[in-house]
C-alpha cells in the first residue's frame, strides 16, 4: 500500500510527456531517476554548435583577384625590362618602350603565358613577372652565324657593277637616241631662224631667256654664228617626253670670237610647252627643272 502511494505522487511531479510512457518506464526512472531525462527516457539533445544548423551558414572565403595593377603601373625601367626579357625570348620584335598596353606587348605577354600553360590575359602579375625575367636571364646567348648559302655566292665587284650599269645605259641611250636627235635638230632651225630673222620668230616666243640673250649680244655689236647642239637628256615626263640640250653659240665682234652656251629644256609638242633656257654653268636650275617634269632619263 506504501509503495502505491509513491509511485503516485511521483507522477504527479512528473512533466504531461512523462504520461505517454509505459509503467516499467515510469518504475525505471524510480528505482534510478539518473537513468530518466525530462524528454522522456534518453540523454538530453546536446546544444547545437557553430555551423550545425543553429544560426546563419558561413559563406566560405572567396579568393583575391590577380594583380595586374601593380605591374602596369611599375617604373618605366621596370617595365622596358620586361619588354627586354620578352624579346629575349624571341616573343617580342617591338619598341621597348616599357608601354605593356601595346599591342604588340599584349601579345607577347600572351604568347609566353600560353607556353606555360597559364591563362592567356596578355598581362602579368608581380610573380609572373618575376618569372619571366628569371626565365629571360638564363636563356642562352645566340650567335648568328653567316649564312652558308650567302658565303658560296662570290662577290661583286665594283668594276662588274659599273660595267653592268654602263651597258643598260647605253642600250637606253640607244633606244631613246633618234627621238633625241630629231627634238634637237627642231630646236636648233628654230633658233636659226630666229637669228636669221633679226630677232623674229618663234624660238624667241618659247625661249624668252634666249631672246634676251640674244637681244644683249646684238646690243653689244655682236653677231652670232654657228649653233651646235649636244643633247643634255632625255626620257619621258609626267606631260610628254622631255628634252634638255646645251647650245653652243660662237657669236663675233670685230675681230674677236667668243663662245657661249645656253642650256635649252622643253616637253615635246607642237608648240612645245614648258619651255625654260638657263645658262651652262646654272647647273642647279636645270636640275631643278627636270624635278619639277618627273622625267625619268633614258639618256643618263
Amino acid at each position: 500500500m506504501r509503495r502505491a502511494l509513491l509511485l503516485l505522487g511521483l507522477l504527479a511531479l512528473l512533466p504531461a510527456a512523462a504520461f505517454g510512457q509505459s509503467a516499467g518506464e515510469v518504475e525505471r526512472c524510480f528505482q534510478n531517476p539518473a537513468a530518466c531525462s525530462s524528454g522522456g527516457g534518453g540523454a538530453a539533445p546536446a546544444a547545437p554548435g557553430p555551423g550545425t544548423g543553429g544560426g546563419a551558414p558561413v559563406a566560405a572565403a572567396r579568393p583575391a583577384p590577380p594583380d595586374y595593377t601593380t605591374v602596369l603601373q611599375s617604373p618605366e625601367p621596370d617595365r622596358r625590362r620586361i619588354q627586354e626579357s620578352l624579346r629575349t625570348l624571341d616573343k617580342y620584335n617591338g619598341p621597348i618602350d616599357g608601354n605593356l598596353q601595346s599591342e604588340a606587348t599584349i601579345k607577347a605577354i600572351g604568347d609566353w603565358q600560353k607556353g606555360r600553360g597559364t591563362p592567356v590575359v596578355g598581362k602579368l602579375t608581380p610573380a609572373e613577372a618575376q618569372q619571366l625575367n628569371a626565365e629571360a636571364s638564363k636563356a642562352p646567348i645566340r650567335r648568328i652565324e653567316p649564312s652558308t648559302q650567302a658565303a658560296a655566292v662570290p662577290p661583286i665587284s665594283n668594276a662588274d657593277t659599273l660595267k653592268a650599269l654602263r651597258d643598260r645605259l647605253a642600250e637606253r641611250r640607244k633606244a631613246a637616241e633618234p627621238k633625241a636627235e630629231a627634238a634637237a635638230q627642231s630646236l636648233i632651225r628654230d633658233l636659226k631662224a630666229y637669228v636669221a630673222a633679226d630677232g623674229k620668230g618663234i624660238a624667241g616666243e618659247q625661249f624668252t631667256t634666249f631672246a634676251k640673250w640674244y637681244a644683249d649680244n646684238k646690243a653689244a655689236g655682236r653677231s652670232v654664228g654657228e649653233i651646235a647642239p649636244a643633247i643634255d637628256d632625255y626620257g619621258d615626263a609626267k606631260s610628254g617626253a622631255a628634252a634638255t640640250a646645251e647650245i653652243r653659240f660662237e657669236t663675233k665682234q670685230g675681230a674677236e670670237t667668243y663662245r657661249q652656251c645656253l642650256v635649252f629644256a622643253w616637253i615635246e609638242g607642237t608648240p612645245r610647252k614648258n619651255t625654260q633656257a638657263f645658262s651652262c654653268d646654272d647647273v642647279a636650275a636645270a636640275e631643278r627643272w627636270k624635278t619639277d617634269q618627273a622625267l625619268k632619263s633614258a639618256w643618263r
